[in-house]
């Protein structure tokens, strides 16, 4: 068997952070009082280190108090906070901070209870809702036009919250991308019910049995599948909704390989994994779409893909995904970032093809191989 496999743990909640000023405030917290709340911290070298390298070291020391961070339009990457003293613990380690209103703690809280909600009641049409480190709040999406029962009392319990809440307009049908289709090539998988999905990533479970890590909703009912007509094998584990992530054993006479497809490009050799990044470049590789590469745009994102299926924890980006992608491999550089999950589609097309920005969605690869208990197999 070709490629190596390891552990991918590797750089937990990435954020690549560079040196510079404070964002003004006209608003003080109880924080910013007294030497007592700015902590000793020792500067992050950031010379020599890899992007995910620095990141990984500052979110070492800024941990939990931070809302989350971002890329900025000129490439320097924003770290949020809600007082002056982690913010100065950023600034010391190499970031940019920025001031927002609510703590972490806050907008993660009313993440918890929107979520709460949604499984008690229901969401309706509301499309999504995470915790946006750009505004400082919690954005909810939610397509124009719904003006349902459900969806105007979800909305309702949302603005309760006041500006801790951010509301806008979305686009297209959110749906799982697999496909109604049984198309051969590329880099597809084959389900016994007539269904097509994509590969995500080989691993080894802690048993040493040789899997393949696919979409939740693609194992779901434990299908077994295929490729190119000959059987691959059968479905270990799904867990969907709530999740998105599934494990598909692979029998003897399947080459494994730590790679990546690249549709016409050379194949990309995964190295091992990290957490999104906000303004992150990400690519995906898919059967559909084949690869296509955009900016990650939130992390943590609860998914409502409508009849009760809602899905907590997923990262959104702008690369395009379409039906039969739901599956695949996204990554950044080499790092494998995650699984596909799902994707906003107009008539079955991107959201690009009609002038916005794609809205694609996907399940976090440390999640899946933590819960599988497994390990990536890498590539040179």
């Amino acid at each position: 068997m070709s490629g190596r496999y390891r552990a991918g743990a590797a750089l937990a909640g990435a954020a690549l952070l560079t040196a510079a000023g404070l964002a003004a405030a006209s608003w003080a917290t109880a924080d910013d009082r007294g030497p007592a709340a700015k902590p000793r911290v020792e500067p992050t070298k950031l010379i020599g280190k890899s992007p995910l390298a620095a990141a990984d070291a500052v979110e070492a020391q800024v941990g939990e108090r931070a809302v989350g961070a971002y890329y900025d339009s000129t490439g320097e990457l924003v770290v949020a906070v809600s007082d002056a003293a982690t913010a100065e613990l950023v600034r010391a380690a190499g970031a940019v901070p920025k001031l927002v209103r609510h703590t972490a703690a806050e907008l993660g809280a009313v993440q918890a209870e929107l979520n709460k909600l949604a499984d008690r009641q229901t969401a309706g049409k509301v499309r999504s809702w995470y915790v946006d480190p750009i505004s400082g709040t919690v954005v909810v999406s939610v397509p124009k036009g719904a003006r349902d029962v459900f969806t105007e009392r979800f909305l309702r319990r949302a603005k309760e919250y006041g500006d801790q809440v951010t509301v806008k307009t979305a686009y297209g049908k959110v749906v799982p991308t697999a496909d109604d289709f049984s198309l051969r090539g590329g880099f597809q998988v084959d389900k016994n019910t007539g269904y097509v999905c994509s590969l995500g990533f080989n691993a080894r479970n802690s048993k040493g049995t040789r899997i393949f890590l696919t979409a939740g909703h693609c194992t779901s009912g434990k299908p077994s599948f295929s490729r190119n007509g000959y059987i691959l094998g059968n479905t270990l584990t799904s867990s969907f909704p709530g999740n998105d992530y599934g494990s598909v054993d692979v029998i003897e006479g399947w080459d494994q390989q730590g790679y990546i497809e690249g549709w016409g490009r050379a194949n990309i050799a995964v190295h091992g994994y990290t957490n999104a990044t906000v303004g992150a470049e990400v690519c995906k590789s898919g059967k559909s779409t084949g690869w296509s590469c955009g900016r990650i745009v939130a992390r943590n994102v609860t998914v409502n893909y409508g009849n009760n299926k809602v899905v907590r924890g997923l990262f959104q980006h702008t690369a395009c995904v379409r039906s039969g992608d739901s599956g695949g491999a996204t990554m950044t550089g080499n790092w494998a970032q995650g699984i596909t999950s799902g994707a906003a589609l107009i008539d079955g097309k991107c959201l690009d093809q009609y002038d916005r920005a794609n809205e694609s969605y996907a399940q976090p690869i440390g999640e899946a191989l933590q819960a599988t208990q497994s390990e990536l197999v890498l590539g040179n």
